[in-house]
């Protein structure tokens, strides 16, 4: 048998601050990265527009998409309404 023990000092009883409503508003960094290159610095101020960059995925590989630095998904690129975004296919585990 459970013993009740309340409500918490963060339960307010208002229905839409239960739960994750209370970080609705908080800022975080998304990041869908495409792919990766190395090069030296010199040839990156070279760059101009429409220059080709080879990175080290193929087409049709997943993105990754990153929250605060923290790899969460994994999915594709998609375009809606010109402009560019992501279809999440993956949910990642939290490494540890």
């Amino acid at each position: 048998m459970f013993e009740d023990f309340g409500t918490s000092d963060f339960d307010t009883g208002a229905p839409d601050e239960i739960g994750l409503e209370a970080v609705h508003e908080v800022p975080v960094k998304v990041q869908a990265v495409l792919g990766r290159s190395r090069l030296p610095i010199g040839e990156l101020l070279r760059l101009k527009a429409g220059a080709v960059m080879e990175l080290d995925r193929r087409v049709g590989e997943p993105v990754d998409v990153f929250v605060n630095d923290r790899l969460i998904a994994r999915g594709e690129v998609v375009m809606i309404d010109n402009s560019l975004g992501v279809t999440l296919t993956e949910i990642t585990r939290p490494e540890r």
